[in-house]
């Protein structure tokens, strides 16, 4: 998925470089960037966890091996945090290939099409800030969707309960709400809200600082321990169906 992104941008500003020429590197690298970050942060992060949260329990769901898993010689806190930080990891690769391939096109466009000043500015450990964050703001909805992952066999639940808390965070962050930051599916979009456009009628931006401080980060990392905590219980209970 990062990758079919990135080409199919990459394949847009290929074909419009002469419209784009005459912007500065750094408003070419907001633009590539900030494409490939509205449609990741806003609508395939949140969905994308969803799916992941869901893969790493669906196996000992369909097999009906909880019960197996839980009689070996280990711990259920090692069972439990081992499947989380699997999926924890999962989103990290994720967002780690997304940087990847966004710094890698950007600067393959910059020598396919040298008009295109992509090598006037360099993005890369901006890009990295803006994408660790996001992973931060992720954690809270990954901590939400594994557990409903573990209380439920089936699919449609856990999606269904996902995505219209994905749509609902879109709206209650696009609307300006000033508590959206309190709704764990709205923090990816609130990360994107804070970010430069890059559109040639604005301002213009000299750098691009990424502020870690914010509300809707503690309260990510909150619910993330929170619910990691409250499903450890379940487990430790079998209240696993």
């Amino acid at each position: 998925m990062p990758l079919l992104l990135c080409i199919l941008l990459f394949i847009g500003f290929f074909n419009k470089s002469a419209q784009l020429a005459p912007l500065p590197g750094m408003l070419l690298w907001v633009r590539f960037s900030g494409a490939i970050l509205g449609v990741m942060g806003s609508l395939l992060l949140p969905m994308l966890i969803v799916f992941i949260a869901y893969s790493v329990n669906s196996i000992e769901h369909k097999a009906d091996t909880w019960k197996t898993i839980f009689s070996l010689p280990l711990s259920k806190l090692s069972v439990y945090a081992a499947k989380y930080f699997y999926a924890l990891f999962l989103v990290f690769l994720c967002l780690a290939l997304f940087v990847i391939f966004t710094i890698s096109f950007g600067n393959l466009l910059g020598v396919l099409k040298p008009e295109l000043r992509f090598s006037e500015y360099h993005m890369e450990s901006t890009l990295v800030q803006i994408y660790f964050k996001l992973f931060l703001s992720s954690l809270g909805i990954l901590s939400i969707q594994f557990l409903l992952s573990l209380l439920f066999r089936d699919f449609l639940k856990p999606m269904g309960i996902g995505f219209v808390g994905t749509i609902a965070g879109v709206i209650l962050a696009t609307a300006g709400w000033q508590y959206a930051y309190l709704f764990p599916y709205s923090h990816p979009m609130l990360v994107l809200q804070t970010l430069p456009r890059g559109r040639t009628g604005s301002a213009p931006v000299t750098q691009i600082t990424v502020d870690f401080f914010t509300h809707e980060i503690f309260v990510s990392l909150g619910v993330a321990v929170v619910v990691f905590i409250i499903g450890y219980f379940i487990v430790l209970k079998k209240s696993v169906k």
